[in-house]
């Protein structure tokens, strides 16, 4: 007999393949990244980074400013992307979500502005796959975990899991195993 809970995803693991499969939706050039907000095992909202609703995405018209293959070609002009942790809380605020004590899951650790708002959110907990704060930024970030405003987890999703993740995203899975 096969031991599939040996590649059953623990809780953190299922809520980051849901951040990235909201990646995936992303419209950003530069970073592709997705987030899930989840309280008591439950998702309220998920995010990805993009132009704001109604602006034309960067994907469509193929470069974010003219001239400029990515937003993060320029270190004058700002990137057009709403990240996705801020799109997952507006998507809480817009529809009376309270995010107070919650959990996100985020594909890239969160830059200081979005740190901000999940700390101003009232988020307790931030997991996240990629490193991405250096220099002082790391400094300002460590101040408020220090302050015990917000936790802060790297964490990676095993092999096994996430081939079983991409068999079932490839595959019919609701059928007789």
């Amino acid at each position: 007999m096969i031991d599939r809970e040996i590649n059953r995803p623990t809780w953190d693991e299922y809520f980051m393949l849901m951040a990235k499969l909201a990646a995936t939706r992303s419209t950003c050039l530069a970073f592709p990244v997705g987030a899930v907000i989840v309280k008591n095992r439950q998702v309220l909202a998920t995010g990805y980074n993009g132009s704001p609703a109604g602006s034309i995405h960067c994907t469509a018209q193929g470069f974010c400013y003219e001239g400029l293959s990515s937003c993060d070609a320029s270190k004058d002009l700002p990137s057009r992307a709403v990240h996705a942790e801020a799109n997952a809380i507006a998507l809480c605020s817009r529809h009376g979500i309270a995010t107070e004590g919650a959990t996100i899951y985020v594909t890239l650790e969160p830059c200081i502005s979005c740190l901000k708002l999940i700390i101003s959110a009232g988020i307790k907990e931030v997991y996240y796959e990629t490193h991405f704060n250096t220099g002082d930024k790391v400094t300002v970030r460590d101040y408020y975990v220090q302050d015990k405003l917000v936790n802060l987890y790297q964490m990676s999703i095993r092999d096994s899991v996430s081939f079983n993740a991409s068999e079932f995203l490839v595959k019919p899975v609701s059928q007789k195993l």
